[in-house]
């Protein structure tokens, strides 16, 4: 491997001033008065404050050209890299509203590029220029309340051919952004042959409507008792759903494949956001060691707050690299070369961020839990982002399991 440039490159630079310019001045601001609005009027819904923001927000962006930026290697993005995309997902992690306003938001991005990359033009018309516009959302099915859904080949949902049909009978949870009245697709993966096939041919992905009768919401999931609504990570059963055999993505028996190209982008993208995310918290902290005095003294000067941090500082700094690492990897066109770094920042980002915003936390003392600092739900976020896409402990076996390799001929 030769010629590993992370920088900045001179085709970025203005788009990232833009970016971080409208995050900064634009988006931050109006998150808050956007989350604000949400219980008024019910939890499931848009209030018409809510829509405007939301609206107005993504109509700037589009006139100004910073647009579907996570679309790389595709003629319908902006023709960035991985390690472009990097930088302007870091600035995006810093807003709330950040990575929704330039269409750059989880599911969507990830169920878009199936859509893009694996589907065909009869299933992509009816939802990928509508997700691509930003008219729509989506989510993606795939984690059951009874199986341990880690490891994914325990995915049980039936899914039965019947005449021109699939029939789906089961439950999905988890299923974020379901709760989102805009919501209109899901990509669902369930199991379409026995335990007599080989393991990784037992399941499939397809595309059903979030109207098809049989579709029943049983409740939104609450995260540390938040249920981040209207997003929603959404309990749903399947009752005999039926679906027309032209729902299914690339063939039965194909949706691990399909899995392995979805999931890695969307891990990576959670970890550049993250990482903006422990930037903005870190500035907090800095601001309140600066702003505040107890006994007679700022608090950067008590106790061990410098080493604090200074150490924080260090720690974003390793875990960027490595991110940029990871995204340099992914360029390079070799999935299964990429999946260990993936792997990697997939562990050590969340925990980075989730450490800087515990500080920061300490530092603003019992403000910093309250309704008055953004940390305690940036805090809830990066825990839950330690079980997205995958536990720390699934991506810590397969380090492990690469690492080993290089010393055995054995199958570890």
């Amino acid at each position: 491997m030769t010629g590993m440039d992370l920088g900045m490159t001179e085709r970025l630079k203005p788009i990232h001033a833009a970016v971080r310019d409208m995050v900064q001045s634009e988006i931050a601001p109006a998150s808050e008065e956007f989350l604000a609005e949400v219980p008024k009027e019910g939890r499931w819904r848009y209030t018409a404050r809510q829509t405007e923001i939301l609206d107005g927000l993504k109509a700037k962006a589009r006139e100004r050209g910073l647009w579907n930026f996570w679309l790389t290697d595709s003629a319908r993005g902006c023709g960035l890299s991985t390690v472009e995309y990097a930088y302007l997902a870091e600035e995006m992690g810093k807003a709330h509203l950040g990575a929704e306003t330039f269409n750059c938001s989880a599911p969507d991005t990830g169920n878009m590029e199936v859509l893009e990359r694996f589907c065909t033009p009869e299933q992509q018309a009816p939802w990928l220029p509508r997700l691509l516009a930003g008219e729509i959302r989506s989510a993606y099915l795939m984690t059951e309340p009874d199986v341990a859904s880690s490891d994914a080949g325990n995915i049980a949902m039936r899914c039965v051919a019947d005449g021109d049909d699939y029939v789906l009978d089961g439950e999905k949870w988890w299923s974020s952004g379901a709760g989102d009245p805009r919501c209109e697709i899901y990509i669902v993966m369930a199991k379409t042959a026995g335990d007599d096939a080989p393991k990784h041919q037992r399941h499939s992905m397809l595309l059903v409507p979030a109207a098809t009768p049989g579709i029943e919401v049983l409740r939104a999931m609450t995260v540390f008792g938040d249920d981040d609504a209207p997003h929603g990570h959404m309990h749903i059963r399947f009752t005999d759903v039926r679906v027309p055999k032209s729902a299914m993505i690339l063939g039965e028996g194909r949706g691990f494949e399909i899995a392995q190209g979805r999931l890695g982008p969307g891990r990576i993208h959670h970890c550049m956001r993250a990482i903006g995310q422990a930037e903005a918290a870190l500035e907090l902290m800095c601001r309140r060691a600066l702003g505040r005095e107890a006994f007679g003294r700022k608090l950067a000067e008590l106790g061990a707050n410098y080493d604090i941090i200074a150490d924080c500082r260090a720690e974003i700094e390793m875990a960027r690299l490595l991110c940029l690492k990871a995204a340099f990897m992914m360029d390079q066109g070799d999935m299964r070369a990429a999946a260990p770094w993936i792997s990697q920042i997939k562990v050590v980002a969340p925990k980075v961020a989730l450490k800087v915003c515990d500080e920061a936390i300490q530092m603003h003392g019992a403000g910093g839990i309250s309704q008055d600092q953004p940390l305690a739900r940036l805090w809830t976020h990066l825990r839950t982002l330690r079980l997205v896409d995958g536990p720390d402990a699934v991506h810590r076996r397969q380090v492990a399991r690469w690492e080993l390799r290089k010393y055995t001929n054995e199958r570890v």
